[in-house]
């Protein structure tokens, strides 16, 4: 976990603030787009989806839903609101009553469920981004997921006493948490005046808070969604560190939430 997150701040980081900050906003659409497409790939091969009907199903559901909400993401608010509350439930359902390790076949639900999880989030990265205020917020959004993540890892690591998911991911704590949490709103008010000085300290506060709560869930979400299809990564394309889907689920729920948010 720990050369991850090394990796993760010396070379992905430097990398895709890069492109954030300097990618045309079609180039960057268009970027968001691979990603989209490779993310369907990786549930198709978690979810086992071989048969013309599941393939079709992650097709339709994945693709269609990221072609309607880069079209009209304000009159389809409820789609990614419907797919994250889908996602939070899979948390309640594995973190109940975990599914046996080893299925043979997770199921066409869970491949349409996966679909939609990318087809219907991915999208936010291009639509916040490619907004008038999108590159400081979206900069504001990633910097934030990222400290969460670290601010959790170290606090569980270090005062870490009591499970907070332990079917779901047997590694996180509430002290994990809560410090994640607490580094998360700390980084919010430090960052405010660079990038989103039109906030008051109250809505900075507010918004750092609801980006800390919703990349914990979204980790979570990312965790039960690979416990409920028997596999350890979502892929291989970050060699060592697991897949696309490994590496985005702390990020997609709160750039969702951010771009509805600073409209």
């Amino acid at each position: 976990m720990l050369r991850t997150r090394v990796w993760t701040a010396l070379v992905a980081l430097p990398a895709l603030l890069a492109v954030v900050l300097f990618a045309p906003a079609a180039w960057f659409a268009a970027f968001v787009g691979v990603l989209t497409v490779w993310g369907l790939y990786e549930v198709g091969g978690m979810t086992r989806a071989r048969t013309p009907g599941a393939i079709g199903a992650l097709v339709l559901a994945g693709g269609g839903s990221a072609i309607l909400l880069a079209w009209a993401p304000e009159r389809l608010w409820f789609i990614p609101l419907g797919v994250i509350l889908a996602m939070l439930a899979l948390v309640v359902r594995v973190g109940q009553e975990p599914p046996s390790a080893g299925a043979p076949s997770p199921g066409i639900g869970l491949t349409v469920l996966g679909a939609f999880y990318v087809g219907a989030l991915f999208p936010y990265f291009a639509l916040l981004r490619n907004r008038t205020d999108g590159i400081a917020m979206i900069i504001f959004v990633l910097l934030l997921t990222m400290v969460s993540d670290t601010g959790a890892y170290f606090a569980g690591s270090w005062f870490g006493r009591t499970k907070l998911a332990p079917r779901v991911s047997p590694k996180k704590t509430v002290e994990g948490a809560i410090g994640g949490l607490a580094l998360c709103v700390v980084a919010g008010l430090l960052l405010r005046q660079s990038l989103v000085p039109r906030w008051s300290v109250g809505q900075t506060l507010a918004l750092s808070a609801a980006i800390g709560v919703l990349a914990q869930l979204g980790d979570l979400a990312g965790s039960a969604l690979k416990r409920s299809v028997a596999v350890k990564d979502s892929g291989w394309i970050f060699p060592g560190h697991g897949g696309l889907l490994d590496r985005t689920c702390s990020m997609v729920f709160a750039t969702v939430f951010a771009y509805y948010w600073s409209r």
